[in-house]
């Protein structure tokens, strides 16, 4: 794919994921249009883009289960698809949001797609496609098992309709399973917004260090794992991002009709007590924690066999755990600084 002459609609494109990938599109001399419906983002991400790429970006505020997409411009040769409500606890309250925006918004975007007739897609999935896992490491051939919440049966149910949909229309079609993506932009301009309290563990360590949370709860530390606490694959949000477009890179070269799914983590598990201990090396803050009960519904490790992704995309992280926790501290003191002169 010739880059310089290439536009990618990328919608969510003010999201954590979806913005650290414009960065990297622009970077790689792609041309960038922006769809966000401002769900989960704000507007000045899309000041704070322009200010790290130079350029002037095209964005179009519109809802995808909604809104009419013809407003877009004629000339988008590709869709990075990033749109959706990705919260695993909050879907378990509220499933029928999930299930409507998630999967009509996919449903839309396929239509206008071959209205268009537009032939690049990649579809941003999740690990949590594979269910409660049983063996590790997981391979893009384990098996789908039963979703442990709507969130991740959205997921499931827009890979099935992607690859249903190949089977009458020429697309060439990547699945990204991002395993955690944690850490932020090197410029600490742009990261994961969080208001609330937050259910991932970096946020929770950066919001605790911060001096927001008394203290870090870790859930479970009697895990069969070396120091009992959960296992887990993190990889940093600006891998992902490469991840993206490399995949981009790689569908020129596949016949039209083609679906393929790849693993995106460090390929890596990293445990509770191994992520404080990286924070506090990185940014020599002490973090206070309690190990308490279990939570339920969390196994005890899962991480990426990165194999596939290694072989076929050329890729591989490059940044460390340490980088990880890093970016994510820098962006939490810029982020809190900045909601504090709101």
């Amino acid at each position: 794919m010739n880059q310089m002459s290439k536009t990618i609609l990328v919608t969510g494109g003010l999201g954590y994921i979806g913005s650290h990938t414009v960065i990297e599109l622009v970077e790689k001399n792609f041309n960038v249009v922006i769809l966000d419906n401002l769900s989960n983002s704000t507007l000045e991400v899309l000041s704070y883009l322009q200010e790290i790429t130079g350029k002037s970006l095209p964005f179009y505020q519109l809802d995808l289960t909604k809104d009419d997409l013809d407003v877009l411009p004629k000339n988008i040769d590709g869709i990075l698809h990033f749109a959706a409500f990705r919260h695993v606890f909050e879907s378990v309250k509220q499933p029928l949001k999930y299930y409507h925006n998630n999967i009509n918004s996919l449903l839309r975007l396929l239509e206008w797609m071959q209205k268009r007739e537009i032939q690049h897609f990649i579809f941003s999935s999740s690990c949590t496609v594979y269910g409660d896992i049983n063996t590790l490491p997981v391979t893009e051939d384990t098996p789908f098992g039963f979703p442990l919440s709507p969130y991740g049966h959205t997921k499931q149910i827009g890979e099935i309709v992607l690859q249903n949909f190949i089977k009458t229309y020429p697309a060439k079609i990547v699945a990204l399973r991002y395993f955690n993506p944690a850490g932020a932009h090197p410029s600490a301009k742009i990261g994961e917004i969080h208001y609330e309290i937050p259910q991932n563990l970096f946020p929770y360590l950066t919001q605790t260090a911060y001096g927001l949370r008394p203290k870090l709860y870790v859930y479970g530390g009697d895990y069969p794992t070396a120091d009992g606490t959960p296992i887990r694959d993190y990889i940093h949000v600006m891998d992902v991002a490469r991840a993206h477009v490399m995949s981009l890179q790689y569908l020129t070269e596949l016949p039209a009709g083609t679906y393929e799914a790849f693993n995106i983590g460090s390929g890596k598990g990293y445990s509770v007590l191994e992520v404080i201990q990286a924070f506090e090396k990185s940014t020599g803050i002490r973090v206070p924690y309690e190990i308490t009960k279990r939570r339920p519904g969390d196994t005890a490790a899962i991480f990426a066999d990165t194999t596939k992704a290694r072989e076929k995309l050329h890729f591989q992280p490059i940044y460390s755990l340490e980088d990880m926790t890093l970016t994510a501290w820098n962006w939490e003191k810029t982020f809190r600084k900045h909601i504090s002169h709101e």
